[in-house]
């Protein structure tokens, strides 16, 4: 959420639905006293989605998952906690630290292997307000523009391990590439972001300011003002994609100290509808099987998934109908127009299909009438998206005919906040994460906890299964090729070397790169 916020919480009014239940046997995190509106509020849902536990938490924002054991970190108002899911349907706290703040809504999660062997494992948490903790009592913030490590190496007992300012806003910030976290990006604001330097976690640096469009003003129509601010990074092998009030920004950054701009939205991107405050954050599923110029589609890696965040700015988002959206985008190249000087609404990345909580049907409930913007989501392999819509609960969305988005389920409470959704990642039995995600969805709820929720997805159709296999076909010569994911030096998800060193290539001859 950027921090133009109503009241968190409304009056619990009357429900009807399918099916209703109440979590029971809910643990507590520490802290927390047991005090949570999730064990006596009960939850309705669609039938193919019921809810297994809650987690009882104050305030939870948001939740990072790692990418090498099963343990998921969890950010609230008060504390950082480390859960063990090695039964992801009973999450147990394994430690925690106190870390009052506002309000780290996309913690990010690193992890390095050091010059002796071990394996240092840490969080990022972004201070967008405030900032105190017990841990380190000399040391506070009012303000915000500051990014603090803390290191979860050992998951019973995570401490504030290091800090340092950044010139633009910390509100967000993420790690470039999971695997060493040499480097960070803050969301940024004023049509820059700031570069953090985390080689040394006892000393981090802030290494520069980057120009970006995502980060300028909204549209005159967007009621965003002067209020020019980015707001989130999705990295995947080697790209960048930055959200914020202009629109969406896609940088080359394999090398993260001197990223290139490559393409942007179109004018839509601070269009009325598409964007009439930020757009929040986005996802690319199957970068790394991306054909240029096909038809849109999540299997062809050419979608981008974006959530537009609009719920207090002009006054009408009041209602859900106003509200901002989950949207779909065609990437019909990495490679902006032959003309493209990276200059704001001239990118070639168009709009497809956008849809609010008042769109999708079925799921709302008073007082969602009042705050149902949509907010984070997480993808699902098999063309699913879990989305919270704070208090119009957690949607469950089909996006694999991106230009027709559809709801398949939901979940919601008449004392509900959802901030995020993730799809629980799927661990084999050395306790390794597949790279594949659980039907199981955790949901960061800021007046509940969190919720575990089982949803029972629809089958994928012939055609669906078929142009599935084709993607997996093409992954798999691509990485028999050598032309995989894994060869650029980024995450393991991502777009291959060869189209993305052109793109490079191409526009540094065309003077496309941003100013510092």
């Amino acid at each position: 959420m950027r921090t133009r916020r109503p009241a968190l919480l409304a009056a619990t009014a009357g429900l009807t639905a399918l099916g209703v239940t109440a979590a029971v046997g809910a643990a507590a995190l520490p802290g927390t006293g047991g005090r949570s509106l999730a064990a006596p509020v009960p939850v309705v849902t669609s039938p193919n989605v019921s809810l297994v536990t809650s987690v009882l938490d104050t305030a939870t924002i948001s939740m990072a998952f790692s990418p090498s054991e099963p343990l998921a970190y969890v950010s609230s108002l008060d504390t950082i906690t480390v859960l063990d899911i090695r039964d992801p349907r009973a999450p147990k706290p394994l430690g925690s630290v106190v870390n009052a703040m506002f309000q780290n809504e996309a913690m990010s999660y690193g992890e390095r292997v050091e010059e002796d062997g071990t394996t240092t494992k840490f969080v990022l948490s972004a201070i967008d307000l405030y900032q105190v903790s017990p841990d380190k009592p000399a040391q506070r913030n009012l303000g915000g523009f500051e990014l603090v490590v803390v290191d979860v190496t050992d998951p019973a007992k995570p401490f504030l391990r290091s800090r340092t300012r950044t010139r633009t806003s910390a509100h967000t910030a993420r790690c470039v590439d999971v695997q060493q976290c040499d480097y960070a990006y803050t969301s940024g604001d004023g049509g820059k972001f700031t570069i953090v330097d985390l080689r040394d976690l006892d000393k981090p640096v802030q290494a520069g300011d980057v120009a970006s469009p995502a980060a300028q003003v909204g549209g005159p129509q967007s009621g965003t003002g002067s209020f020019a601010t980015g707001h989130y990074w999705d990295f995947e092998n080697g790209l960048g994609w930055h959200t914020g009030g202009g629109g969406v920004a896609l940088f080359d950054v394999s090398d993260p100290t001197d990223p290139l701009l490559l393409n942007g939205t179109t004018a839509e991107g601070r269009a009325v509808g598409w964007n009439d405050f930020i757009l929040h954050n986005s996802q690319r599923p199957n970068g790394d099987v991306f054909v240029e110029d096909a038809a849109p589609s999540v299997f062809n890696g050419n979608v981008l998934l974006v959530g537009e965040e609009d719920y207090l700015d002009g006054g009408d988002e009041l209602l859900c109908e106003e509200a901002g959206s989950f949207q779909t985008w065609h990437v019909p190249s990495l490679q902006g127009p032959a003309d493209y000087t990276g200059a704001v609404d001239t990118g070639s990345i168009a709009p497809l299909d956008r849809k609010n909580a008042a769109d999708l049907g079925e799921g709302l409930t008073l007082p969602a009438g009042a705050f149902c913007s949509a907010h984070w989501f997480d993808y699902h392999q098999d063309g699913f998206v879990a989305h919270g819509f704070y208090q119009a609960g957690l949607r469950i969305l089909d996006v694999k005919d991106a230009a027709k988005i559809t709801q398949v389920g939901w979940a919601t409470t008449g004392a509900t906040e959802v901030w995020d959704a993730y799809w629980v990642p799927e661990y084999d039995e050395t306790g390794r994460p597949t790279g594949q995600k659980t039907n199981l969805v955790y949901t960061a709820d800021a007046t509940r906890g969190i919720d575990v929720y089982e949803v029972d997805l629809p089958e994928l159709t012939d055609a669906q299964k078929a142009d599935k296999a084709a993607m997996e076909a093409r992954r798999a010569a691509a990485q028999s090729s050598g032309d995989s994911a894994g060869s650029t030096g980024g995450d393991a998800t991502g777009t291959s070397a060869s189209a993305q060193g052109r793109a490079r290539a191409e526009l540094a001859g065309a003077g496309s790169r941003t100013g510092r």
